[in-house]
């Protein structure tokens, strides 16, 4: 069946965790519960895994159990640094455009945050579009509906025509539930969700010739 549409997640797949960026949201997320919510230090850690694994993301978890203002937390947690992390990537230019299939990034992170990291990457014009958190809301990955909704943006009805390329085990499993064809980024290791497992988004190539 042709491939018609790739949607391709952003923070760890489209770059490496190498570049530490995701580590730093990740800090900045501890911090937000901290200062702003005052959780005890301590408590963050636990909390923050058990919010991302019940909610999908901790942000999601925060909404529902500490009424958070949303723009504040993106705000607050994306405030990175961005362009000292993620330099031009002609390599990973190449890669995207031997694709003609439409491209969407597809996050839980949301539009601003993106537009800084394919900017940096200077790989903006790759993609079609970007689908993000608010996009998704109330939903995030990997729930169903996140998928469904993004489907939807990309006026693909039918997700056996799309492909899914992702860090995230979880997404990933989601994604293969449906249809998707999957791509699990990270280790290159096979996993039991993933059509296809490589060690960075640059490989594509060698399993989507």
């Amino acid at each position: 069946m042709a491939l018609t549409t790739f949607f391709v997640d952003l923070d760890d797949t489209l770059y490496p965790p190498s570049s530490g960026l995701w580590e730093m949201i990740r800090k900045r997320i501890d911090l937000y519960m901290d200062e702003r919510l005052k959780i005890p230090r301590e408590a963050i850690p636990a909390l923050r895994r058990n919010l991302f694994e019940t909610y999908g993301t901790t942000m999601r978890g925060l909404q529902a159990t500490y009424q958070i203002d949303p723009a504040d937390y993106l705000a607050f947690v994306h405030d990175v640094p961005v362009e000292e992390c993620l330099l031009p990537d002609a390599e990973l230019r190449l890669v995207l455009e031997q694709y003609p299939q439409q491209k969407i990034i597809f996050t839980n992170a949301d539009q601003r945050h993106a537009r800084r990291v394919l900017s940096a990457l200077q790989v903006q014009d790759c993609f079609n579009d970007v689908v993000d958190i608010y996009n998704l809301a109330p939903s995030c990955k990997p729930q169903a509906e996140a998928f469904q909704i993004a489907l939807q943006a990309a006026g693909e009805p039918d997700p056996h025509h799309c492909v899914l390329i992702d860090d995230s085990p979880r997404n990933i499993a989601t994604a293969r539930q449906m249809g998707f064809t999957t791509v699990l980024v990270g280790t290159g290791e096979a996993h039991p969700s993933a059509v296809h497992s490589i060690a960075s988004i640059k490989n594509l190539p060698t399993i989507l010739p």
